[in-house]
């Protein structure tokens, strides 16, 4: 009987507690249903959600678990049978696994300097035919044809075309010169063409290896293959230095001199020349004096291949003309300011009033 009263009791209690939890939570639904306005089907739906969020959770960190385990008896595996199934016993491990193959190392680094090579000179062909393309010189035609019974060589200049105006008047006055290296003693060149980019100069001169004549020069046999006939195409200037417009070089090893060549070569930039460089121009200019007017005439025609002094690669030069004597400046003048270029052209004169017994005393400066 006091076991049934407890059990009673014990039942009474857990009803009690299950009625209250379920008022609780009706009250809780409801305050929520008011406040949001959700049905009662909506906190099922929120339910089994949040349930399949918790599941997916829990599914995931297992699965993370499982498969760091499973990766780490892989590695242990893998070491295991490398090692020839003893971890720890490395003085049995067999050279041959850990050492490379040394011949296969050598044939490897022969490939890749090999590889190496090559795209080098590929990517040299690409940055001179970059620089033809951009630079635009204009090309050459030429024939070539070799004697082996007279052992000369006749080298023909028949033409140029698209020649670069190197002139005010944007036009040149072309010619060529040839010659060969590594010598370069003797050279030969053609008439001058005026005023033209398209020059025709249909001209041949002789290379021989004896009785050397007007227009030719020595070359033996058994030496022409290691030499380099040189084009160099050149703009003539009466006033200054010649402006040389660019230059072909055919190796005479790399050709066949059995047969008679004929073809065109692009025009490849002329060579860097350092003096060129360090060079700051050169002016033309004319001086005429009159004794009996005791009157001294200066011109300034024009200058050439100045320095570049601004930013842009150009200057905006003129000249300053200053007449001393006895180390004093007597008098000064100047021409007008040329806007960017380094090949002003004035041909602007000035007169100067100078006694015919101080002009011996007279030092012009520029």
């Amino acid at each position: 009987m006091p076991t049934t009263t407890k059990e009673s009791m014990k039942d009474a209690v857990v009803n009690f507690v299950g009625d209250k939890a379920r008022s609780l939570t009706d009250i809780a639904k409801k305050q929520v249903m008011e406040k949001t306005g959700m049905p009662e089907w909506g906190f099922v739906i929120f339910g089994i959600l949040c349930l399949a969020i918790v599941l997916c959770c829990a599914f995931v960190c297992i699965r993370k678990l499982f498969g760091k385990k499973r990766h780490g008896d892989k590695n242990k595996k893998g070491l295991k049978g490398f090692f020839g199934g003893k971890g720890a016993d490395l003085v049995t491990i067999d050279k041959s696994k850990l050492q490379p193959d040394l011949e296969a190392l050598e044939e490897n680094m022969e490939q890749n300097e090999k590889e190496q090579a090559e795209q080098k000179e590929e990517n040299d062909g690409r940055q001179e035919n970059f620089i033809l393309l951009q630079v635009k010189l204009g090309r050459i035609q030429y024939k070539l044809d070799y004697d082996f019974q007279q052992n000369q060589l006749a080298v023909s200049v028949i033409q140029a075309e698209d020649l670069p105006g190197m002139d005010m008047s944007g036009t040149s006055d072309p010619y060529v010169k040839l010659y060969l290296l590594p010598e370069k003693k003797k050279k030969v060149e053609t008439k001058v063409h005026r005023k033209t980019l398209n020059p025709v100069f249909n001209e041949t001169f002789i290379f021989k290896a004896s009785g050397a004549q007007e227009r030719c020069q020595l070359v033996p046999f058994n030496e022409i293959t290691n030499k380099t006939l040189v084009f160099a195409i050149y703009d003539f200037d009466r006033f200054s230095k010649h402006d040389q417009i660019g230059q072909v070089l055919i190796p005479l090893g790399k050709i066949d001199l059995g047969q008679v060549i004929e073809e065109w070569k692009d025009i490849a930039p002329p060579p860097d020349d350092k003096e060129a460089e360090k060079s700051l121009g050169d002016i033309c200019f004319s001086l005429r004096y009159v004794p009996t007017a005791g009157k001294l005439t200066v011109v300034i025609l024009e200058a050439k291949n100045l320095k570049k002094m601004d930013v842009g690669g150009l200057s905006d030069p003129y000249v300053k003309i200053v007449l001393m004597q006895g180390g004093k400046r007597l008098k000064k003048k100047k021409t007008s300011i040329k806007k960017c270029t380094l090949n002003p052209y004035y041909n602007e004169s000035f007169s100067f009033e100078v006694p015919f017994e101080q002009i011996q005393d007279i030092v012009g400066a520029k």
